[in-house]
């Protein structure tokens, strides 16, 4: 199989931690990877699953928590049942997340590698750049909310 690496990056006007909080959190947002609720304890080589709804069918996608730099690098691989291949390892991604503190916020690379076609890794950067733009609405909601 060929191997191209989907990227997508944003800026979130939020510290690391912040944004970090929102990338892990088990809290299900409908503005991140369709309101996926996402079960782990975040330790290293713990298993991670993805429960939730696309396009009206019920998906549970899984992986492995590989490397875990709070809050500024997180490393995991990630398959789907839904994308139709075996699940194993050949099949598998691994997503790599970078948080970087910049003037004024936080910039976040996010990397999927394991993508057959250039095609296929253009279609998943699509959906990594939509993910990342629903964590900075949550973020970036949740900094600016008034205080109670």
């Amino acid at each position: 199989m060929a191997d191209f690496t989907a990227h997508a990056d944003a800026f979130i006007a939020a510290s690391p931690q912040e944004v970090w909080d929102v990338i892990t959190s088990a809290e299900p947002h409908p503005e991140i990877l369709a309101g996926a609720r996402i079960v782990t304890d975040w330790a290293l080589g713990a298993q991670i699953r993805w429960i939730g709804e696309w396009e009206g069918k019920t998906f549970e996608d899984h992986g492995r928590v590989l490397e875990v730099e709070e809050p500024y690098r997180l490393v995991v691989t990630h398959f789907s049942p839904m994308s139709g291949q075996a699940d194993v390892p050949e099949n598998y991604h691994t997503l790599r997340y970078e948080l970087l503190a910049v003037d004024g916020g936080t910039r976040v690379e996010l990397d999927q590698d394991n993508n057959p076609t250039a095609e296929a890794a253009e279609h998943s950067a699509e959906n990594w750049r939509d993910m990342l733009d629903g964590v900075r609405t949550v973020v970036e909601r949740s900094t600016t909310a008034p205080p109670r």
